[in-house]
């Protein structure tokens, strides 16, 4: 049992890194639900361990990815290989969440090695690269080469950046501190 999990955690790893696609991992649901656990679990760890992650913060969080895995879903079912739909937001779950926890990572231990700026540019570095994992699990689900994936991916990014700036003010709905009200030009 335990032989099987550190061989999922070590697919799912390989699948970050791009050795290995979504293929990779078990075609049974129980995967997903795992992959599923493990992305509320970087979740609710975010909740905990960041100052500015409120209940409104997941929920937006939740419905724009939401959004991305019926976009993956409906292109995947385009391409002819609905059999690869769940195996293949598992992956992107999955992946999703250890990138979470290695964000969450950083967050906690680097602040007190280097300055806040370099911590912010190494948490969007690694955010950033759940791009080209995505790209690669689609590309890979698909039979496509990796730039249609890549193409994909970013497409689906830039829909959730999209949705992200217009759900913007539910996840802080309160205004501006008196601070930065006096800072904003006129």
């Amino acid at each position: 049992m335990i032989g099987d999990v550190l061989s999922l955690i070590r697919t799912i790893f390989d699948i970050i890194l791009l050795r290995k696609g979504p293929e990779a991992l078990p075609r049974a649901p129980v995967i997903f639900v795992i992959a599923v656990l493990l992305w509320l679990l970087s979740s609710i760890g975010a909740w905990i361990a960041v100052d500015d992650y409120t209940g409104n913060t997941f929920l937006v969080g939740f419905l724009i990815s939401v959004v991305g895995f019926i976009m993956y879903a409906l292109l995947i079912n385009a391409a002819g290989k609905a059999d690869r739909i769940r195996q293949s937001l598992s992956a992107i779950i999955a992946c999703g969440a250890v990138i979470s926890f290695a964000v969450l990572l950083v967050e906690a231990l680097l602040p007190h090695i280097v300055d806040r700026q370099h911590v912010s540019a190494i948490i969007t570095i690694m955010l950033l690269w759940s791009v080209p994992v995505e790209g690669h699990i689609i590309a890979r689900a698909i039979d496509r080469l990796w730039y249609v994936g890549l193409v994909a991916a970013s497409t689906v990014f830039i829909v959730q950046l999209f949705l992200l700036a217009s759900l913007g003010p539910l996840i802080d709905p309160r205004p501006p501190p008196a601070t930065e009200v006096a800072a904003q030009p006129a």
